[in-house]
């Protein structure tokens, strides 16, 4: 009997640990994500998970598990690449990894774990929460660029030296840029690669930020005092908010509840896209939402201030991309999307008068509605609202509309001749132009063609202040690296396979590598694209992470196959991290 039982315990428990390999071993070999022993821990400490919600959230809708609309293409067919085209674009991808490679070995042997690098001094700097920005918001460019080796040391550094428990600063974490950056970088390295040590860390940013949203109204705190919410203070709600500050969580929360099937973070999110829906037709420029915006319907309306760019672009552009996110799931995004572009066709996008021939170009400025409640154009360009073109491009194809295919093609024209409009090859940051008159058929730039009054003392200015033809202000003439413009040209590519796309893109490279790159190789944001004759641009010493994330990125995907990184199955956060589309 004591045999039996003895052979019956060595049975079971030979069972027993074959099963455990089994379990361990089989998700790696057939190709699917190890297990790894800190997903979803039974006991979770978590500081952010056990901190009590002084205003919880009580109902949760249901999350947007449907089945997906059927959608056109996104992208074009292309036509079979000869030999010569392969081998140009092959030798331009691989300038531009050659550049990523520069910047990214000096992040690592100067900055490691840290914000970002210096790129002139090679020092590390901390001004993202110390959570290693360039770090974990390189991570899906290194696996987009097949640096798998990079990647792993990368995602093995974040999984054990990197902790959202708590912050190295004293300064107010910004829950805008924490969300684009670290939480949308995290979720795209995650549908990228299936780690799941990498959605693991991508739920502790979340729910980190999901503490920033625990205040009377459940809108977020913008400039969030970390340390405060650890102690358990309550919070209070923020007077007023920027709109990119509110609108700009929707696409890293709701990838988040649908990975991690927690209705929490959607919920938060959809209740501000409620907010939105239900004010959007009701503002001083019907469509468009100001810049600074109030806390509830009645007060929402509470800037003057209407524009495409800073401050305001990523809700806009997140309308647009999460309808492809949600695979048209949601109607009111797609609703809220063609209100906007509507309105913005009316009233922000006008013709520049610039050298070139550019008769057929578009450029997105600001409105301010005056004491009269009267709308005026200000004829401005900003870097930041070079990425309309690609959101139009995006949103036309999914919405079968293709005037705003053609009105993407233009945008994006439009900052293509703005690049070329300056003689160092850059745009600045932003800047003021020369319009053309509304009731003109051409807009053809001729010196010599007769003046009005207006155009007369623009070119009085332009002399004065050292500005190029067709500028009358620049009043931030810095260059940090932005990808709006790039990015807008990768997506009308990959939406029109206009084959003069990439070679317009080039010209921008390499005007933007010449003016930036250091004598270390790496690259520079500069503090003028117009210095004097004869003078280099004047360099800031910095380099923010979406030089890695965004720009980089965007140039070499210009350059790749049109399968990597397909748009008909991923879609880019505002930080250019992929999501992977919910498709029928």
């Amino acid at each position: 009997m004591l045999l039996i039982r003895g052979r019956l315990y060595i049975a079971v428990t030979a069972a027993a640990c074959t099963l455990l390999w089994i379990v361990h071993w089989l998700p790696a070999i057939a190709g699917f994500p190890t297990i790894h022993e800190d997903w979803w821990p039974r006991r979770d400490t978590y500081i952010w998970r056990t901190i009590e919600q002084h205003y919880p959230l009580t109902s949760f809708r249901p999350l947007p598990t449907g089945r997906p609309k059927n959608f056109p293409a996104v992208q074009a067919n292309f036509p079979a690449e000869t030999a010569a085209a392969r081998d140009i674009r092959l030798r331009r991808q691989g300038a531009i990894k050659d550049a990523f490679l520069r910047c990214w070995r000096t992040y690592k042997e100067h900055a490691w774990l840290h914000d970002e690098v210096t790129p002139i001094s090679a020092k590390p700097r901390d001004n993202f929460g110390g959570w290693g920005a360039t770090l974990v918001d390189t991570l899906d460019t290194l696996w987009i660029m097949d640096l798998r080796d990079e990647f792993s040391a990368a995602v093995d550094a974040i999984h054990k030296s990197i902790t959202f428990a708590n912050t190295t600063t004293t300064d107010p974490i910004s829950t805008f840029e924490t969300s684009i950056r670290f939480l949308g970088g995290l979720l795209s390295a995650y549908d990228l690669s299936g780690d799941r040590r990498l959605l693991s860390k991508a739920r502790d940013v979340g729910d980190m930020l999901y503490k920033a949203f625990d205040t009377p109204s459940r809108l977020p705190v913008p400039k969030w005092d970390l340390h405060a919410a650890v102690r358990g203070e309550e919070q209070s709600d923020p007077a007023q908010l920027l709109l990119a500050e509110l609108g700009s969580h929707a696409m890293e929360f709701a990838r988040l509840s649908l990975l991690t099937k927690d209705p929490k973070y959607y919920e938060t999110v959809a209740r501000i896209t409620d907010l939105l829906s239900e004010t959007q037709m009701k503002t001083k420029v019907p469509g468009l939402w100001p810049t600074t915006v109030g806390i509830t319907a009645d007060t929402f309306d509470s800037g003057d201030e209407y524009t495409l760019g800073a401050e305001a672009d990523s809700t806009f552009e997140y309308t647009a991309k999460m309808i492809a996110l949600l695979g048209g799931q949601q109607p009111e995004y797609e609703t809220m999307y063609s209100r906007s572009i509507d309105a913005a066709a009316r009233h922000l996008f006008y013709r520049p008068l610039l050298p070139g021939g550019n008769n057929d170009i578009l450029v997105s400025g600001t409105v301010r509605v005056d004491s009269h409640g009267t709308p005026r154009l200000e004829t401005s360009a900003q870097h930041l609202s070079c990425f309309a073109g690609g959101m139009l491009a995006l949103g036309g194809r999914l919405t079968a509309n293709i005037t705003h295919v053609e009105l993407a093609r233009k945008l994006t024209h439009g900052c293509i001749a703005l690049y070329k409009a300056v003689p160092l090859g850059i745009m600045p940051e932003a800047c003021r132009l020369t319009a053309c008159p509304d009731d003109a058929s051409s807009c053809d730039w001729d010196e010599h063609h007769p003046q009005t009054g207006a155009e007369t003392k623009a070119e009085t200015i332009q002399a004065r202040n050292n500005l190029p033809p067709g500028f009358t202000d620049m009043h931030a003439r810095y260059y940090i690296l932005r990808p709006e413009a790039v990015e807008s040209v990768f997506v009308l590519y990959r939406v029109t396979a206009d084959a003069a796309l990439p070679d317009l893109g080039w010209d921008m490279w390499t005007a933007i590598d010449k003016a930036t790159r250091t004598e270390r190789g790496t690259n520079s944001a500069i503090l003028d694209v117009h210095p004097g004759e004869g003078q280099p641009p004047p360099m800031s010493d910095s380099m923010e992470s979406f030089w890695l994330s965004e720009t980089l990125k965007y140039f070499y995907l210009l350059y790749s196959e049109p399968g990597v990184v397909s748009l008909d199955e991923w879609v880019l956060n505002t930080e250019a991290h992929p999501f992977r589309r919910m498709l029928p």
